[in-house]
């Protein structure tokens, strides 16, 4: 399939309209893979990684071309890989490929891949579930502009729920950060519109194609996002969204984010899963309570109870909480690499103990423990029952 691809001129002039001075082979490859492996798809993430994405193409569909440069690592997942050939196959489609690249030049969608200027370097941190291309309507500078907080929950919300996340994104969004959500109905819109409401920035990410507006009572509002921020997918145009499609883009807002506030959320709502690949990326995770006798906030209320989760109530908050893990050194750096890597291992939420410090950093646990003596003094650390953590800026006064 890869070599009739690149012999095929329409598909290769398709390509050029998107990407005039990219590498043809990785590009259509990257294009391809978009359509035969499902988002998140971690053997697929491997052997990209392994060969590049021409070469892992030409593998998985024809079995041959670059196997003694698979690692260890894949091999010894080799019936996975068996069934994950399996899977691709019947989704290889020569005519596909060009189809899909000509829909998203009709639309004006942007290709992206990892290596460009553009590529919001956020999202390598899923290793091999990353995602391997990005096909965006917009604004493609927003995915790495900052600061950027995700404001999700429920699609089902109450008054309660729109008016808060209207008030935080509004907020924020004029303060200059991105607003991050999943443009469905409820929490995810209220955030979306309020961002655009005050001239802000926002970015929609969607689980199917970025020239389906879905959902369909949203398609005013996409275009608005598409003409003023910028609406995401890594899946081709003329995809649907399914379940597992939601499931999968909410990795993505997550990772995108330097921090996700949930506003609104069931006990068993889907902005739950988004909360968990925060707290799996070690990004911040704040949630807002609601009264304990609404379902409405029950989600939220396990947050708080067994995620870690910081209580948001304001605008200034959710700052607190990005700022206190993004905006740089949390210790003081005196141009000692030793304390500069030690504050990239502490957090100001969790304690953290001198052993576990020792494990994040590469510094041996005598080195950290004289460190954190030091920075105690300095009133830059706290120790708490559970161990020490960066203290918060108000901590530091």
């Amino acid at each position: 399939m890869m070599d009739s691809l690149l012999d095929d001129a329409a598909t290769i002039a398709a390509l050029r309209a998107l990407r005039p001075d990219g590498d043809t082979e990785e590009d259509i490859a990257r294009a391809a893979w978009s359509l035969i492996a499902e988002p998140g798809d971690g053997v697929a993430g491997a052997l990209i990684a392994d060969l590049g994405a021409g070469a892992a193409l030409r593998f998985a569909l024809d079995g041959a071309h670059g196997t003694d440069r698979l690692s260890a690592a894949t091999e010894r997942t080799s019936r996975a890989l068996a069934e994950a050939r399996a899977r691709w196959r019947p989704r290889a489609d020569l005519r596909a490929v060009g189809d899909v690249l000509r829909a998203a030049g009709h639309v004006g969608a942007a290709l992206l891949v990892p290596g460009d200027a553009q590529w919001p370097t956020a999202l390598d941190e899923l290793g091999d579930h990353a995602p391997s291309v990005l096909w965006v309507r917009g604004d493609p500078g927003l995915l790495t502009a900052g600061p950027r907080v995700a404001i999700v929950g429920a699609r089902a919300s109450t008054g309660y729920g729109d008016h808060l996340a209207a008030e935080l994104a509004g907020d924020l969004a004029s303060d200059g950060a991105v607003i991050v959500s999943g443009g469905a109905y409820g929490i995810d819109g209220a955030a979306h519109r309020a961002a655009l409401g005050v001239g802000g920035a926002t970015v929609a990410f969607l689980a199917g194609g970025v020239d389906r507006a879905y959902p369909s009572g949203h398609q005013q509002l996409l275009g608005s996002i598409v003409r003023s921020g910028a609406v995401v997918s890594e899946l081709p145009c003329g995809a649907a969204p399914t379940k597992w499609r939601f499931l999968a883009r909410n990795r993505l807002i997550a990772a995108l984010a330097e921090a996700t506030v949930v506003v609104e959320a069931g006990w068993r709502s889907g902005s739950l899963n988004t909360a968990g690949h925060a707290a799996a990326l070690g990004r911040p995770l704040g949630a807002v309570p609601g009264p304990v006798t609404s379902a409405a906030s029950a989600g939220c209320h396990r947050l708080l109870r067994e995620y870690d989760a910081r209580c948001v109530t304001s605008a200034a908050e959710v700052r607190e909480l990005w700022g206190a893990d993004a905006a740089g050194p949390v210790v003081p750096d005196r141009g000692d690499p030793d304390q500069v890597r030690l504050g990239d291992a502490l957090s100001t939420r969790s304690p953290r103990s001198p052993h576990d410090l020792a494990a994040r950093s590469g510094l041996t646990p005598a080195r950290v423990i004289a460190l954190l003596g030091l920075l105690a003094l300095e009133g830059a650390v706290v120790r708490d029952e559970g161990g020490w953590r960066a203290a918060t800026a108000r901590e530091r006064g």
